[in-house]
């Protein structure tokens, strides 16, 4: 699959050299769609080791706190996948729109679950700096969960009536 990269600026460049030209974009973009359960030493080759991470559960500040939030994150799911769909970028940061796969042994009745999401990243030398995910953290977690899911299932259903 190829990922789509744009440059926000008057002038259309090719996709590919726009990724070039910032090597810290090149680098995540390439390494974060191999990042999986078992190969999570992928994370020093991306993040810088002054790296914040903020997502809609955590606050993160330095690569080892980093890589442990990831190692237990990881320890518990049997899978987990991402593809990027688009880059857009401009000078030394981008928005990053992907999606997440995975499957948990307790969620979903363990089938793959696909969350939609898109993070706010700024980029130093080869590596990310910033990092700050958005996601629908309901979809993600909550409606997974045997009871809750079948709740907020119906109580969405009865919102659109």
């Amino acid at each position: 699959m190829s990922t789509q990269v744009r440059k926000s600026s008057a002038v259309s460049e090719n996709p590919k050299s726009a990724v070039k030209q910032q090597a810290w974009l090149s680098n995540f973009v390439e390494k974060y769609q191999q990042l999986n359960v078992g190969d999570l030493d992928l994370l020093a080759e991306i993040y810088h080791q002054d790296i914040v991470f903020i997502d809609p559960m955590h606050q993160l500040r330095g690569l080892a706190d980093l890589q442990q939030y990831f190692a237990k994150l990881f320890q518990r799911l049997s899978f987990c996948q991402f593809r990027i769909d688009n880059v857009i970028a401009q000078a030394n940061e981008a928005s990053v729109y992907w999606q997440m796969s995975y499957q948990h042994p307790r969620l979903n009745a363990e089938r793959l679950v696909h969350i939609q999401g898109c993070s706010h990243i700024k980029g130093q030398g080869e590596r990310v700096l910033y990092h700050r995910d958005y996601l629908d953290l309901g979809a993600m977690l909550y409606e997974q969960l045997p009871i809750v899911g079948g709740l907020i299932s119906w109580l969405k259903k009865r919102a659109s009536q």
